[in-house]
């Protein structure tokens, strides 16, 4: 199975750049999470509602152009799907209305999986969002945490708007005060690890240098001025089922690039 994840920021605008139609077709994922679509089904075009090739669902934000995710399912008989949920179930989320997470159960060989695509808040708008990440933070962990001791394979991906350590972003000092990559932040990712859920590319490549979000409006991207916040997290003990994983730096149509996960 090949699992997708890419922060699109506007489904339509990377459609319409060709970019989404130029992936799909040399990557061919099984599972393809997108976040940050930036708008409902109703505004979008046929490519985005009725693929040929794949089943979509969306999440969306109820405020228009923001936020949200979804996902595509390929049209296979390798697997049993039930369709997305799109709720983490804790009434004290302060982004339930923003569509953060898409949320695909299935089967297979008497196995059952949860695999989650989430876009995790920013915080940078003010004290009150900075608050309510790390709200969202604790909620998170909490719920993958459930899934796995109630026997479920949970496999987790997304734009955790975090890079954990100095190697995943490239000028460290510069933004130690900087929100995405702030202590406690970081702090949250350390805990995720030392909860049993493993960061899977850097457990795989521990001394690797990449990224996959690039400021946009400074150029950053071409001088791979970079953070790597773009995350595949799965529990320790399926590990050595992954096969492969890997950052697409050369996708362009987005300010992140793809992940991929083969396992």
């Amino acid at each position: 199975m090949k699992i997708a994840s890419w922060n699109v920021n506007g489904i339509r605008a990377v459609e319409k750049k060709g970019a989404l139609t130029e992936f799909l077709e040399r990557e061919d994922p099984e599972v393809f999470f997108l976040q940050e679509i930036k708008g409902t089904p109703d505004k979008f075009g046929e490519a985005l509602k009725s693929h040929p090739e794949y089943y979509q669902f969306y999440n969306s934000a109820e405020k228009p152009g923001y936020a949200g995710t979804g996902v595509w399912v390929k049209k296979t008989d390798g697997f049993a799907v039930t369709e997305p949920k799109f709720s983490l179930g804790m009434p004290e989320d302060p982004f339930a209305d923003e569509g953060r997470i898409c949320r695909l159960d299935f089967e297979r060989d008497g196995e059952s999986f949860v695999l989650l695509g989430v876009y995790f808040p920013n915080g940078g708008k003010s004290q009150e969002a900075f608050d309510g990440k790390l709200v969202f933070y604790d909620k998170f962990l909490e719920y993958v945490n459930s899934l796995r001791d109630r026997g479920k394979q949970v496999i987790w991906t997304g734009d955790v708007n975090c890079a954990h350590e100095e190697i995943d972003i490239a000028r460290p000092k510069e933004n130690a005060n900087s929100i995405g990559f702030l202590p406690v932040e970081r702090a949250w990712v350390s805990r995720c690890v030392e909860q049993g859920w493993t960061d899977v590319f850097r457990v795989q490549n521990p001394e690797t240098v990449i990224y996959s979000w690039w400021h946009l409006i400074s150029k950053a991207r071409a001088r791979n001025v970079g953070w790597r916040i773009d995350y595949f997290f799965c529990d320790q003990d399926f590990l050595p089922q992954v096969k492969n994983i890997e950052y697409l730096n050369d996708q362009m149509g987005s300010d992140h690039c793809p992940v991929i996960l083969e396992f």
